[in-house]
């Protein structure tokens, strides 16, 4: 026996051990041993390349052995092996790593990268192992094979070895509660998950197991379209096929590369929830990216993969750390540049693909100031605007011939995207950006903007609105609701207005006759509507209100003041609940429809009886209620209680009319 002994661990060195390098996961031990044999190899690169070696470097790998009957598992590597008094040191002494040493002994020699930290990774085996072996033989010439044995005590032992091969084995005899690594289905789940992409064949029971092939490490013009997809596909089995992708590669002032899809999205997507792997040097460490990706782009998908974020991370480190602050910064700003770059170039792939990034770019522009500032311009809308056919024949785009970088050709809108007035028109309709829509409306409506947040429900609305030529903006995507409030404040001088909020004074035809006296009664017939309508639906906080629209396609709206449907909106969505319809709304009478106006001749013609109401007054009142229906089905006013009345009221309606017409 060369030596025994006591692991050293000072009050000095064991703070980092406690701080960097404690593991919550038990499976984490294969990473770090695999991490480590990886590591030993590159070192071997190194004193090769380095003239230091001169023996063959054989061919690199690493090798997993099971033995279910002795309990062990082994992580054997090729690499550089170990002397005695290297073991001692890297081993013994816990606070000293030898990949920092070798790093800076060998800077600039090479581009191999150390993983790993030997001493201090390799210590997550005792999780679960009861004992831990080490034989090893150094690539010095004449050096002599060592074992290093240890049971999770601070007392192990040196003997020699006759180990005849270059390398480290580690065995580990694991703990009876820790069996399910002698599974091979487990350790080849664990070296997908963590070691897929480490560019060195990990063999297990003599097969190869990983991937070994990174593409995020290769230029981007040696990659494929099918590449990307394959990899996507890798990653993300059964899922959509990606938008597009950004390629991110940097090596200074910070090293990252990485792969960053957009997915499409669903409208029940947690935007809080990461779904980017985060690597360190091929070694998978978390698909948790929350601190390491700017909080707007956790829906994205992919991998980012940086030396300058260590294996062994805290959320509280990441959080506090400078150059982490900065790799985000870097991520946003590339995504940034790869949306106006599609804009710019691939305007209609950035309206085909706007309904799922457009969540991206609003979320990022409210939350981040600096990406903010680079897509102010980009934000695109539906548009209700109409491009005529003479304009856009006369506008020419560019299009860039694809394989020739710098080649351009102007082509007639036809399946591409023509633009004209600041009006994008493709395949998924009409888009154009605030600023153009102000521009364009200044003289109709100067600094007011109408939009739409539901184009199925508010289609009434919106008729009414484009019928007196009134452009209106789509604003229906789920994020909508909060950046409406955005918009404002960005755009501190525009109104806002919700096509169902309230009417502008270019819809209603003021030279109406429904504000004359009629002599019988002494009271306008906006008058006599108003009151005939409160007195029938008998609803205190209902607001009735009469105006001659100039279209007649509707006989009433409901509508829903601005300010208050908006605190109602905020309550719901901060007590997690679906808005209630608000009891306090205006329900505006079309005085210009037909309905009402024979409605208004048939009240004036009812006669009340001794018995009570006459036949005509009870179907006045049915048709009141049944207007007042109409309304609220256009704002989705019912409850199930309401649905039911309605029914019933449409089949008295019905039947009383067909029974007049009947009598003839």
């Amino acid at each position: 026996m060369l030596e025994q002994g006591t692991i050293s661990i000072h009050t000095e060195n064991i703070f980092p051990i406690i701080k960097k390098w404690l593991y919550s996961d038990h499976e984490i031990f294969l990473r770090e041993l695999i991490s480590n044999g990886v590591d030993a190899i590159n070192k071997l690169k190194m004193v090769s390349f380095s003239g230091e070696f001169s023996g063959e470097v054989d061919t690199p790998e690493i090798n997993i052995a099971i033995d279910k009957d002795k309990k062990t598992l082994s992580v054997t590597d090729t690499g550089i092996g170990m002397t005695a008094d290297e073991v001692k040191k890297y081993i013994n002494q816990v606070a000293f790593s030898s990949a920092e040493e070798f790093v800076e002994k060998y800077k600039g020699s090479t581009d191999q990268q150390i993983i790993g930290h030997f001493g201090l990774g390799f210590y997550s085996s005792f999780m679960v192992a009861s004992q831990v072996e080490i034989d090893t033989l150094s690539y010095r010439e004449g050096a002599q094979a060592v074992h290093w044995s240890c049971d999770g005590s601070t007392e192990f032992s040196i003997t020699d070895s006759q180990r005849d091969s270059r390398g480290t084995t580690v065995t580990l005899t694991l703990q009876d509660e820790e069996a399910e690594y002698l599974e091979e289905s487990r350790i080849r789940q664990l070296i997908r998950t963590y070691c897929d992409f480490i560019p060195v064949p990990i063999k297990l029971n003599g097969e190869v197991v990983n991937k070994q092939r990174a593409i995020w490490n290769e230029s981007p013009s040696n990659l494929t379209k099918e590449d990307y997809l394959e990899f996507y596909r890798y990653l993300y089995p059964f899922q959509e096929e990606p938008l597009f992708w950004i390629h991110l590669n940097t090596d200074y002032p910070f090293i990252v590369k990485g792969i960053l899809y957009f997915p499409k999205l669903k409208p029940d997507v947690d935007v809080t929830k990461g779904q980017i792997k985060l690597f360190c040097n091929q070694v998978f460490v978390s698909d948790n990216c929350e601190e390491v990706i700017p909080r707007f782009l956790l829906p994205l998908r992919g991998v980012i993969d940086s030396s300058d974020i260590p294996l062994n991370v805290s959320r509280s480190f990441l959080q506090a750390d400078r150059t982490v602050r900065r790799i985000a910064d870097y991520i946003a700003k590339k995504v940034g540049d790869r949306i106006k770059e599609l804009y710019r170039d691939e305007r209609e792939e950035y309206i085909r693909c706007w309904q799922d990034i457009g969540t991206f770019i609003k979320f990022g522009s409210i939350n981040d100031e600096k990406f903010k500032k680079q897509v102010e311009d980009i934000l695109v809308y539906r548009t209700t605007a109409k491009v005529e056919p003479s304009e856009a024949e006369a506008a020419p785009v560019q299009v860039q011939v694809e394989g020739e970088d710098d080649a351009w050709s102007d082509v007639k809108p036809g399946s591409s995207t023509s633009e004209s007035n600041g009006i994008t028109t493709s395949p998924q309709g009409n888009y154009t950006t605030i600023k153009d829509y102000l521009e364009r409306n200044k003289t109709r409506h100067e600094n007011r903007i109408f939009y739409s947040t539901d184009e199925t429900n508010q289609a009434t609305y919106i008729a009414l609105h484009t019928s007196q030529a009134l452009e209106v903006l789509f604003m229906d995507s789920f994020i909508d609701s909060h950046f409406v409030g955005f918009l404002e404040r960005e755009y501190s001088d525009v109104k806002f207005s919700r096509v169902d909020a309230d009417l502008d004074e270019s819809l209603i035809n003021k030279d109406n006759n429904t504000e004359l006296v009629d002599p019988r009664t002494n009271k306008t017939r906006s008058e006599q509507l108003q009151e005939l309508f409160r007195d029938t639906l008998n609803k205190p906080k209902l607001v009735i209100r009469t105006e001659a629209l100039k279209s007649e396609s509707v006989p009433a709206m409901v509508l829903l003041p601005e300010a208050l449907r908006r605190l109602q909106e905020m309550n719901a969505l901060m007590m997690q609940k679906t808005m209630e319809f608000p009891e306090e709304h205006t329900l505006l009478i079309n005085t210009a429809h037909p309905l009402v106006q024979h409605l208004t001749t048939l009240s004036q013609g009812s006669v009340i009886t001794g018995e009570g109401s006459s036949p005509n007054q009870e179907l006045v009142s049915l048709i009141c209620n049944h207007i007042y229906d109409l309304a609220l089905m256009a704002q989705k006013g019912f409850d199930a209680d309401g649905m039911r009345t309605f029914l019933e009221r449409s089949n008295q309606v019905l039947t009383q009319l067909t029974a007049k017409a009947a009598n003839g």
